[in-house]
C-alpha cells in the first residue's frame, strides 16, 4: 500500500497516511458535498429546494411520517457535514444509508433503475463508510490521538 509521510508541527513522531486514508477522504468529501446540497434544499430551500415545511409536507403526502421527514432532512444536512469533517462518520453513515434505503424502496424503485441508481450508490457508499470509518484524515482520528496523549 502506498504511504505518504508527514510530520505534524506539534508532534515529534512521524505518522503514515495510506492511500486507503486518502481514498476514504475522497469518498467522505464526495458523499458529504452531495448530502449537504440535498439537505440544504430540504431544510433551507437552497439550490432551488422547497424548504423544510414544503419538504416535510411533500414527504408526508408520499406516506413518510412527519417525524421521519424531519429526521431525514436533518440527517442529510448534518450527516453531510459530519462526513466532510470526519466526525461521527459511522453514525452519519448509518443514518444516511437508512435514509437512502427508504428513498430507493419507497420513492424511486417503482420508476426503474435510472431513477434509483443514484440513491442506491449513495446508500452503499454511506454503509461502506459506516463499516470502514473515516480513515486517518479526519477530525475523529485527530481527536483520538490527542486524547491518547494525556
Amino acid at each position: 500500500m502506498n504511504t505518504t509521510t508527514y510530520a505534524p508541527a506539534a508532534a515529534s513522531s512521524t505518522k503514515s497516511i495510506s492511500s486507503a486514508d486518502i481514498g476514504l477522504l475522497l469518498f467522505r468529501f464526495a458523499l458529504g458535498a452531495v448530502f449537504i446540497a440535498h439537505g440544504g434544499q430540504k431544510m433551507f430551500g437552497w439550490f432551488g429546494g422547497k424548504g423544510l415545511e414544503a419538504t416535510v409536507n411533500g414527504m408526508a403526502e408520499g406516506g413518510i411520517p412527519v417525524a421521519l421527514a424531519y429526521l431525514a432532512s436533518f440527517t442529510e444536512f448534518f450527516g453531510g457535514i459530519a462526513m466532510i469533517i470526519g466526525l461521527f462518520t459511522r453514525l452519519a453513515g448509518l443514518g444516511l444509508g437508512i435514509t437512502m434505503a427508504v428513498a430507493v424502496l419507497k420513492v424511486h424503485l417503482a420508476d426503474g433503475f435510472f431513477k434509483f441508481e443514484f440513491p442506491l450508490v449513495l446508500m452503499l457508499v454511506s454503509f461502506g463508510l459506516m463499516l470502514t470509518g473515516p480513515g486517518r484524515l479526519a477530525i475523529a482520528d485527530l481527536e483520538a490521538r490527542l486524547f491518547r496523549r494525556k
